[in-house]
């Protein structure tokens, strides 16, 4: 089957429709209230704060690997 070229431009739309999905059933009192019950902690959140939370989270953990020594081979 064939499918037609898509470029970047398509796949950041999907992203942000699910995203907009996502943060629609999140608001949710009873999902939120199903999602609490397993222990989670229910937050919408953009694209723009997971590339914040991903840098940060990035540049935590590459400074204790760097403490630490380790390599990868």
């Amino acid at each position: 089957m064939d499918c037609p070229p898509v470029g970047g431009t398509f796949w950041f739309q999907i992203f942000i429709r699910l995203n907009q999905e996502i943060n629609a059933g999140l608001a949710d009192p009873r999902m939120k209230a199903r999602i609490t019950d397993f222990g989670y902690t229910v937050f919408a959140s953009s694209p723009a704060d997971f590339r914040t939370f991903i840098a940060a989270y990035t540049e935590k953990w590459a400074k204790v690997i760097k403490f630490s020594g380790a390599k990868i081979y």
